[in-house]
């Protein structure tokens, strides 16, 4: 039994009545997706479509290489005026893909990141100790007694492998108890797996290359500075590198911190993604503009200079707790 706290329960009661009165739904989410804004975006339209029969439900937002839950729906904004928004994942406007949701009769924020909402009219459901919005999502499901079937149930666990680290970011016995609940419910695990993290042989060398390029200050922090050359050697689009590559930094032996810096041609900016072992680095992310978890976030800068800045916040915070 997965026991949550009354303003919690609360909370997940609320968003099911506004669902119900609702005949069409369109759900939002942040720009340049991950798996927990595609996950929980997918999840909650399954569930939905599963458990209320006579709704409506599109997906909407930009895409990249993560496919494989499905692609987004053509949604008018004859259809949008009439519907409810819900936008999952995020609660930053400047970071909401489709800026169609200011058209929505009524919009519902469901977030779990530490960023204030700046969405005008919006009822706001942030729950900043939950690893992930698609787990968030499910104990709607759970507290609402709605039907998991293995299609929404393996999208939901989809995000929750991701955000939660597989597991490594979060240890609470909640977050175990969610994920039995995706897996008994028919979530394929092993399918998910396969399709986040299988490589071709091209991109084990293309992570090899990035490896190869990490510089470890005397502060140990770790760091990428990626510019437009690279996009020469690898035609890829610009998150599989800014968010791809983030990792080829981690569970490195005296690196506490690092950060992946990425020259994004579209908006002529700098994406940076920011990770650390166990101090909170996220106000740092604030500064800049960015935000997200305690240990995951990013911002999105004006230059490389402005990189060389964030570096040496983080080698000051890691000097000051040394």
């Amino acid at each position: 039994m997965i026991k949550i706290s009354r303003r919690r329960n609360r909370m997940y009661k609320e968003i099911a009545k506004k669902i119900r009165q609702y005949s069409t739904i369109v759900i939002f989410r942040h720009n340049r997706p991950d798996m927990d804004a595609l996950g929980s975006q997918w999840g909650l339209k399954h569930l939905i479509e599963q458990n209320y029969k006579d709704k409506k439900v599109y997906v909407v937002g930009d895409m990249n290489q993560f496919t494989f839950l499905g692609t987004m729906n053509e949604v008018s904004d004859e259809i949008i005026q009439k519907s409810l928004a819900i936008i999952l994942d995020v609660a930053v406007t400047s970071l909401i893909s489709d800026s169609r949701y200011t058209l929505a009769k009524e919009r519902i924020i469901i977030d779990h990141h530490q960023n204030q909402c700046d969405v005008k009219d919006a009822s706001v459901y942030v729950d900043v100790f939950a690893s992930a919005t698609c787990e968030m999502i499910t104990q709607f499901a759970i507290e609402n007694h709605l039907k998991l079937t293995p299609e929404s149930a393996t999208a939901l666990y989809s995000g929750i492998v991701t955000d939660s680290g597989r597991f490594l970011y979060s240890l609470r016995p909640t977050l175990f108890q969610v994920s039995a609940t995706l897996i008994q419910a028919g979530a394929n695990a092993l399918w998910v797996y396969k399709k986040l993290y299988e490589e071709t042989l091209e991109e084990k060398k293309m992570r090899a290359y990035f490896i190869s390029k990490i510089t470890i200050n005397e502060a140990g922090v770790a760091y990428l500075m990626n510019d437009e050359s690279v996009f020469e050697l690898f035609p890829v689009d610009v998150s599989t590198i800014s968010r791809g590559m983030v990792s080829c930094m981690a569970n490195t032996k005296g690196v506490d911190i690092w950060a992946n810096f990425t020259y994004d041609k579209m908006t002529n900016q700098v994406l940076g993604e920011f990770r650390s072992k166990e101090i909170e680095i996220v106000d740092i992310a604030k500064k800049y503009g960015g935000g997200g978890h305690a240990l995951a976030c990013g911002a999105t800068l004006a230059n490389f200079d402005v990189a060389k800045q964030v570096i040496e916040d983080f080698s000051n915070l890691l000097k000051g707790k040394k």
